[in-house]
């Protein structure tokens, strides 16, 4: 069942040169898939979050969001259907620095209003299962880049939304970390059926995903989906970004995936 639809959704900003970002896209996102895009810089991937996220319209064409059309909304409805429905993760975490991790992680509730007992009894949750307990009374300027961004997953899933929205998620990230933060992410996915839609230039982040959707200047150019083994989805995403002129692609094609 599909809880996202784009449906030929084109963008144009204006401007002494007009440019198209987005193209007659077309693709839909079922219930619990966990979805990358890729493509090279100025294919439209940030447009493209931005527009699923309510930040920016389309200029045509529509994105559903099941069976609702957030474009029909008033600017305080928009804004409500964004603190409810969607979970934000960003590549630089957007962690608030004079709030502590737990205050950080509840502020999506806090705005809501909801009852103390009813975050306390998620906040448990959600810093155990992210091995977050031993630093909620920290400050963002006190962890690690892993840890922030674990605090930042946690945010995003904490008023349970239908969709994640992740935007480069291990962009800032060394290895060890980028992996726990992916397998973090594909075990969310899978315990909770939690929907996510990840931005991302890196085919190792790629392959934790059940599909790649692939752009390039704006249009839709291919998609593949994930076989039985990660290492050889790996290796067919390397083969479709080579095609795309993906920059560094030979120098991945040796790797072995963890």
């Amino acid at each position: 069942m599909s809880i996202l639809q784009v449906q030929d959704v084109t963008k144009v900003y204006e401007g002494k040169v007009t440019n198209r970002a987005l193209n007659q896209l077309s693709f839909e996102v079922d219930k619990g898939e966990f979805l990358a895009v890729m493509g090279p810089s100025g294919s439209g991937k940030s447009t493209l979050l931005n527009l699923i996220s309510t930040i920016d319209r389309p200029t045509s064409g529509e994105i559903i969001f099941n069976e609702m059309k957030p474009q029909n909304l008033n600017s305080s409805e928009l804004a409500y259907f964004r603190r409810r429905e969607l979970g934000f993760v960003f590549q630089d975490f957007n962690l608030l620095p004079m709030l502590t991790v737990e205050e950080n992680v509840v502020l999506p509730l806090t705005l809501d209003q909801k009852p103390v007992k009813v975050m306390e009894e998620r906040l448990s949750l959600l810093a155990e299962r992210l091995d977050l307990t031993a630093i909620l009374h920290k400050r963002p300027n006190e962890i690690s880049g892993g840890q922030a961004q674990r605090v930042a997953i946690a945010r995003a899933l904490i008023h349970e939304p239908a969709i994640i929205l992740a935007d480069e998620p291990t962009g800032n990230l060394d290895s060890h970390n980028t992996r726990e933060v992916l397998e973090l992410l594909s075990n969310i996915n899978r315990e909770r059926q939690a929907t996510i839609v990840m931005v991302t230039h890196d085919p190792i982040a790629a392959s934790y995903c059940d599909r790649v959707l692939f752009i390039k200047d704006g249009e839709f150019f291919n998609e593949i989906h994930r076989d039985d083994r990660r290492q050889t989805f790996f290796q067919r995403i390397l083969n479709v970004l080579s095609l795309l002129g993906g920059g560094q692609v030979g120098d991945l094609s040796s790797i072995r995936l963890p």
